[in-house]
């Protein structure tokens, strides 16, 4: 207990920003300007509310002060994936770890949200009509989620994790998916490789039809002719990875290349190719997109696509934090630069 606290008494309670300001010797409306942080009083005058504060182990109140400047003092990171979904897919966890380090030297609480259907939109919906919410950082966005016009609607500051479109009016952050892919591709090509296929995303998400793009970019480059049958959709998981590498098989078993669009993705092919008798590289090379922890973990290490997931949560957030503080919404698109990481797999 402090000194000025053993005078206050011990049933005091704790100290008001009306002690702090007789301590101090000013009003209390100037006491709080400086407690909020406010340039407009001396430095003098802050000298002596800084050392009120701390003799009096005054505590402001965060509750009122966001009531009083309309503000929660929280953001929501809104998923729309089911949980099995999130915790099997590296990238929202990573994400996670971009937003939380970016908030490590804030006031701001995140409050994590998962929407795997239509009863969860329902609710997160009802929810942020209360403006309980600063603002949300949007991860994993498909074409045709009602989401991103709801909180249009709702004039709720947003920054999701790239864009729906080449016209997208929202604030994102994404990786160079074209310049990523493309580039994965002319790596197998470098190597020799003559038939490559490609397992892609989902195509309403618009990072996956810019992967494809940038496979096929390469490809006409080096004068291949774009062969359908080199092409499987996936879905980002492990058995859709799987399912578009039988298919593959099935209509191109001489295939000697493939580049799936993401590392989840890749460890499924991987097992259909070993299934089928296949070696990697020495029979098929394989590359991923992500460069997560499953790319270094796989047999052999898988070559892939990197692209820093973690900066680009962080990103995100300084992004939404200075709506937030300016008190208006944003279009800045933010794409971050990616590279192939070689390794065995191909």
């Amino acid at each position: 207990m402090t000194a000025a606290r053993a005078v206050r008494g011990r049933g005091a309670g704790r100290p008001t920003l009306e002690e702090v300001a007789a301590r101090a010797g000013v009003g209390r409306g100037t006491a709080s300007r400086v407690i909020n942080g406010s340039p407009r009083v001396s430095d003098r005058t802050r000298a002596a509310v800084e050392a009120a504060v701390a003799e009096l182990g005054y505590v402001p109140n965060r509750a009122a002060r966001a009531l009083a400047a309309n503000r929660t003092d929280a953001i929501a990171l809104v998923v729309p994936e089911t949980t099995t979904r999130f915790f099997a897919e590296p990238y929202f966890s990573e994400v996670v770890r971009g937003v939380s380090q970016a908030l490590a030297d804030t006031e701001m609480q995140l409050l994590l949200t998962l929407v795997g259907g239509d009863r969860e939109r329902r609710r997160l919906a009802q929810y942020l009509t209360g403006h309980r919410v600063d603002g949300v950082l949007l991860v994993g966005v498909h074409a045709d989620d009602p989401l991103p016009e709801l909180l249009e609607q709702l004039d709720i500051p947003v920054v999701i994790s790239g864009p729906r479109s080449e016209r997208e009016p929202l604030a994102s952050v994404d990786s160079d998916n074209f310049g990523g892919a493309r580039a994965a591709v002319q790596h197998l090509l470098s190597r020799g490789r003559g038939t490559i296929a490609t397992i892609t995303g989902p195509l309403d998400v618009y990072g996956a039809r810019c992967r494809l793009e940038g496979y096929r970019s390469a490809l006409k480059e080096a004068g291949h002719v774009l062969s359908p049958d080199l092409t499987a959709q996936g879905d980002f998981t492990e058995e859709g990875g799987r399912a578009a590498m039988t298919a593959l098989l099935d209509r191109v078993p001489t295939l000697d290349a493939v580049f799936a669009s993401s590392d989840v993705m890749a460890a499924g092919a991987r097992q259909i190719l070993r299934e089928r008798g296949h070696r990697v590289p020495e029979d098929i090379a394989l590359i991923g997109f992500d460069d997560s922890a499953i790319a270094r973990h796989m047999d052999p290490p898988l070559t892939s696509v990197r692209q820093p997931i973690e900066e680009m949560g962080r990103a995100m957030t300084d992004l939404l934090l200075t709506q937030i503080a300016a008190g208006e919404r944003s279009s800045a698109q933010l794409v971050l630069p990616t590279e192939v990481v070689v390794r065995a797999s191909s």
